[in-house]
């Protein structure tokens, strides 16, 4: 029966940090308890500490148990995350098990082996692109179905000979359409940045940790420098918190941009629309992204976006006909792309067309869309969804 179906999900962490891993899982958490209301849900938490304020931010079931792990040391963190979901499992007895990252696919496997519980992985990006441990390849490979957030990340994994590509489904990033709209730039900002309402602003959102230097905001640093002689007024925020700062800084400090560039720290969710709509384009020049979920709030702002053409984010610009897409390690072509956007020449006029990107992101991406696939991925019928719409 439905509403006899008990949901073990496994995630790094939801509440706090929000990255990309994380974002996702909180729209298939939602995702599932919007089609399966009469469910049970167990979701384990590997990083994440007791908060029942959080909780009730993110208006969850009652019905939804949380799991946390995120106080005890890391090396018995890893252990007893592990063995509690096993025994979890093995004792209560799951319909099924989803777990949005590969680390935790092991545990899935070793219960599939003693209990025969079917299990998801999500994949993402770089962790499932050149996977080295043969156990967490192993796992994969024997997940009952493998979910890729993109078609990059669907045709790297189809490349993996000893996958069998009828388990891999493509269920891509969705975001909140209500939280990303069309707005003049907020004056709150211009005044916190000290910047003119007429001055072209760049703008990049992400990590900055020394192990996502892959996100291409070292090339934007560089590029300001030429960007600057043609737009002397241009500014570039760069938004975001990591282990990363103390060298950005002493970049920044070596080409003697301090006046062009203002290193905004962490923007919580209930800002960021304002500083989409605060930017003059959205530069994220990565090459190792799964998707890239900022992408589609900036176009949902109506946001001429760039990106990398090598990773996941040619989903979101489809490929190229919503945006621009660069090679992420040539600095010279990330500058002059920069530069014809703001001076309003940019080759694909469509960038220039805030309500048409809106459209275009929301009919492929927005929640309603991504709850669909996923019932269609669990066999609904669409009067589920029709019901679900009725309901809202």
């Amino acid at each position: 029966m439905i509403n006899q179906r008990h949901f073990q999900l496994i995630f790094p962490n939801i509440f706090g940090f929000k990255g990309g891993i994380q974002v996702y899982s909180i729209f298939l958490l939602r995702a599932l308890q919007d089609l399966y209301p009469e469910a049970n849900y167990d979701v384990f938490l590997k990083y994440d500490k007791h908060n029942l304020k959080q909780e009730r931010d993110l208006q969850f079931l009652n019905s939804t148990k949380f799991h946390y792990f995120g106080n005890l040391p890391r090396l018995l963190q890893t252990i007893l995350f592990a063995i509690k979901i096993i025994i979890f499992a093995i004792f209560q007895r799951p319909t099924i098990i989803i777990s949005t990252h590969v680390n935790y696919a092991t545990a899935c496997y070793i219960i599939k082996l003693i209990t025969g519980i079917p299990y998801w992985v999500v994949a993402h990006g770089l962790e499932v692109w050149d996977i080295d441990n043969k156990i967490t390849k192993l796992a994969l490979r024997k997940a009952d179905k493998i979910i890729s957030v993109s078609n990059y990340t669907h045709q790297r994994l189809l490349e993996e000979k000893d996958i069998d590509y009828h388990k891999i489904v493509v269920l891509p990033n969705t975001f909140d359409a209500k939280q990303f709209q069309i707005q003049p730039k907020p004056t709150y900002l211009l005044k916190r940045y000290n910047l003119r309402r007429e001055q072209p602003i760049i703008l990049t959102v992400t990590r900055l940790g020394r192990m996502a230097k892959y996100k291409g905001y070292d090339q934007i640093i560089h590029a300001l420098v030429k960007v600057r002689s043609h737009i002397p007024n241009v500014h570039f925020i760069l938004a975001g918190k990591g282990d990363d700062l103390p060298r950005i800084k002493t970049l920044v400090n070596s080409l003697n941009l301090q006046d062009s560039i203002t290193i905004a720290g962490f923007i919580p969710d209930e800002e960021l629309c304002a500083h989409y709509n605060l930017c003059d384009v959205f530069a994220m020049p990565s090459k190792g992204e799964g998707f890239g979920i900022v992408y589609l709030e900036a176009l949902a702002c109506g946001k001429p976006v760039l990106a990398g053409n090598q990773d996941g984010s040619v989903d979101p610009l489809a490929q190229g006909k919503l945006g621009c897409l660069v090679d992420p390690d040539n600095v010279e072509e990330i500058t002059d792309n920069l530069i014809q956007i703001l001076q309003g020449n940019f080759s694909n006029p469509v960038v220039y067309q805030p309500e048409y990107l809106q459209q275009k992101t929301i009919e492929a991406y927005e929640f309603s869309q991504f709850r669909a696939k996923l019932a269609k991925l669990f066999g609904l019928v669409g009067n589920r969804e029709q019901a679900i719409g009725n309901r809202q």
